[in-house]
Order: structure tokens, then sequence, then C-alpha cells
């Protein structure tokens, strides 16, 4: 009887694959029963990139072909709130489509913030569906920097911990 080597991370990598072919299939399969219309709206959403600077947070939505006017934008001081709508082109007869992969219908995204900022200063731009909202910092959340004496405080906790003795 001979040993075989267990690779865990190899059947893990196995079944991520036939999990991404299984839905590939469910998804864009020509089948009436595997179509679900609501569950591909409900998937999609705007990938977002969050930076930070002293003074601001950028957010970066991609929101491909939806025009400025179909976006709602929100901002509070702790949260973005992105929402809007993908229309469906309308096909005709002789436009036949073999497969689709592109997403249509509403999505909102709602993206908490790390800080808080002010949301009445926010800039925007929108340019090749690209949106970029430039949110600036509160005073408050802007980092500083504090030196801790160890040393002092060690001598105060002496001081207020000690007990009178007897």
């Amino acid at each position: 009887m001979s040993l075989i080597r267990w690779q865990p991370l190899k059947e893990l990598d196995t079944l991520r694959h036939q999990m991404n072919h299984l839905f590939d299939e469910l998804m864009h399969s020509d089948r009436e029963f595997a179509q679900f219309p609501k569950l591909e709206n409900a998937l999609w959403a705007p990938a977002i990139e969050l930076t930070e600077t002293d003074t601001e947070l950028i957010l970066k939505a991609m929101v491909p072909g939806i025009e400025a006017k179909e976006l709602d934008i929100h901002v509070s001081e702790n949260a973005v709130s992105i929402a809007g709508e993908h229309r469906e082109e309308r096909r005709t007869e002789e436009r036949g489509c073999f497969r689709s992969e592109l997403q249509y219908g509403q999505f909102q995204r709602t993206v908490p913030l790390p800080v808080s900022v002010k949301h009445e200063q926010v800039k925007s731009e929108f340019k090749n569906g690209v949106l970029t909202l430039t949110l600036p910092k509160t005073e408050s959340t802007r980092q500083s920097v504090t030196k801790i004496d160890l040393t002092t405080q060690e001598k105060s906790a002496r001081i207020c911990c000690s007990s009178p003795s007897a």
C-alpha cells in the first residue's frame, strides 16, 4: 500500500474552480430554469476605492454605462450612499444575443467611512464612468500625535493608588 500525500490547499482550489464553473453555468445558461434576473441584479454594485490623506478621504466608484443624471448620491458625516440604475438596451429581432455578462438593474451601495467628514463640503467629479468624491475630514478626525510620558503617569498612579499607612 502506497502513501498519498494530502494537499488540502489543492483540494480547496479544486473546489473553488468547480463552484466558479457551476455558477457560470447557472448564471449564463440558455436554459429557462437557469435564468436568475433578480439575483443577477441584486449582486451588482459598483466597485469602489477609498483612500485617505491627512486632510481628506477620496472615494472612487466605477459606474460605467450610467449617466450622471441617473446617479443618486447621499453623503452623511460617516457614510456615502450611491444608488442608480443600469438600464438594459432594447434589442430588436435581428440583433440576437448569444451570451450577455453585462449587469443591468438598480443598485445601491453604502460605504461606511473610517472617519467623520464635512458632508456639506464634498467635491465631486464624474468622468468616463468613474465617480470621484473628495470628502474633507472634520477637524476632530485629523490625526494629531501626542507624546505620552510614562514616567509621569507612573508617578501619578503611585500617588492616587497608594493606601495610607497605618
